[in-house]
């Protein structure tokens, strides 16, 4: 069983910036890949980015690319979302999501077996 705990959320103007944390439990953190999502009011969950267990392949959806970026820490068992240049429509409840993955990093999903509880981040105009 692995645990997620989002943080790092938040009220920001468009144009402004903030980072998301995301802090696993799972001991073999570095036996799973990760992703980010996201649902805004009255619309379904959408995939924003994702990362392998090493660190060394990244996806992102193409509205947040150049945008945002995604990180881990294998030693720290944490994976971030730094987002930049923020816009109102990136408004969204965002979610960390993991899977035990060997290779790259799912962008559904459908595909991860454990989610947090989601952290709130609302872009003011």
């Amino acid at each position: 069983q692995v645990q997620l705990i989002e943080s790092g959320g938040g009220l920001v103007q468009a144009g402004g910036s903030l980072r998301l944390s995301c802090a696993a439990s799972a001991r073999t953190f570095s036996s799973y890949a990760m992703g980010w999502f996201r649902q805004a009011p009255g619309k379904e969950r959408e995939f924003v980015a994702a990362i392998s267990r090493s660190g060394g392949t990244t996806y992102y959806a193409d509205s947040v690319k150049g945008r945002f970026t995604i990180s881990r820490g294998n030693d720290k068992n944490t994976v971030a979302l730094q987002m930049r240049s923020l816009e109102p429509e990136d408004t969204a409840v965002y979610y960390c999501a993991a899977v035990r993955r060997v290779g790259g990093a799912p962008v559904r999903g459908t595909e991860y077996d454990y989610w947090g509880q989601g952290t709130q981040v609302t872009v003011s105009s």
